[in-house]
């Protein structure tokens, strides 16, 4: 998938496609979270509705959330095809529990959400960074450090981050050609947005090592979506009530961990020997 405003044409002609992005997100989410009711840390970016669904799902979810902008603020700029837009009132609920409990709960902690120094070790089952939070995060190898360090053993987390793709798209958008020729070889990658802050892309097997470096197992990594914006529009115009069969289409592909403008990654705390 082409991830260019320029290359899918209008921007407008995109709202199905990220209609579909954040579905499959959702989907995602729901379908790693644990069965039985945990306590999960949320350090999401302010755009992610994991919280609420998770609570839905039944776990007590401790939402990490600091002085953060207004949602869109460090978009300005930013061609209008590479991010999705902010969620509002028509975004879907999130889905019911699927193992019968009650509704669990929302704890808001006001703390900067690129740090969990505030909770002891091993303290959470579970650590949620959607929203792009680790590619937020310049030293993101501290942030999985401190994830490492609070879940315990069996722990999992699951994170998003903008991919190399999205980072050769933006530089290519700027005309920065030599820092894109230079990428392939870069063993960090920091891309500037248009307004000027910065977002640090990864590669799968990059992702994969700072992971493993932790001391997290990494259970997989694939892209976001793969279906292009394109094929999104088409299918949802021949059938505007097809999204669920699109989104099951999606999370039934196994892909090449390299394609997307996101990867998401799944890792879990080794057990101690």
């Amino acid at each position: 998938m082409r991830p260019s405003a320029t290359a899918v044409g209008d921007p407008g002609s995109l709202s199905p496609y990220w209609h579909f992005h954040q579905a499959v997100a959702e989907a995602q989410l729901a379908s790693w979270l644990p069965h039985e009711s945990r306590r999960l840390a949320d350090i999401s970016g302010p755009r992610a509705r994991a919280a609420q669904i998770a609570a839905t799902a039944g776990h007590t979810v401790l939402r990490v959330a600091g002085v953060l902008p207004r949602p869109g603020d460090h978009l300005a700029g930013v061609p209008a095809g590479l991010v999705p837009p902010v969620p509002n009132g028509d975004a879907p609920e999130p889905p019911p529990s699927r193992n019968g409990t009650h509704p669990g709960r929302v704890v808001w902690v006001s703390s900067d959400p690129g740090s969990l120094s505030f909770l002891a070790d091993e303290s959470v089952d579970g650590v949620i960074a959607e929203d792009r939070t680790l590619s937020m995060q310049l030293a993101a190898e501290h942030l999985i450090a401190d994830i490492a360090r609070v879940l315990r053993p069996a722990g999992q987390v699951l994170a998003c981050v903008d991919s190399l793709v999205l980072g050769m798209a933006l530089l290519a958008e700027q005309r920065h050609w030599a820092e894109l020729t230079d990428l392939p070889h870069a063993e960090v990658v920091l891309v500037p947005w248009p307004d000027g802050s910065i977002t640090r892309c990864f590669g799968a097997e990059q992702l994969r090592e700072l992971f493993e470096e932790a001391g997290l197992s990494v259970m997989w990594i694939r892209p976001r979506t793969v279906f292009s914006p394109s094929t999104v529009a088409h299918v949802l115009r021949r059938d505007p009530k097809g999204l669920p069969r699109l989104v099951k289409a999606e999370l039934a592909i196994r892909p090449d961990e390299s394609v997307g403008v996101q990867l998401v990654v799944s890792a879990r705390k080794r057990r101690p020997r």
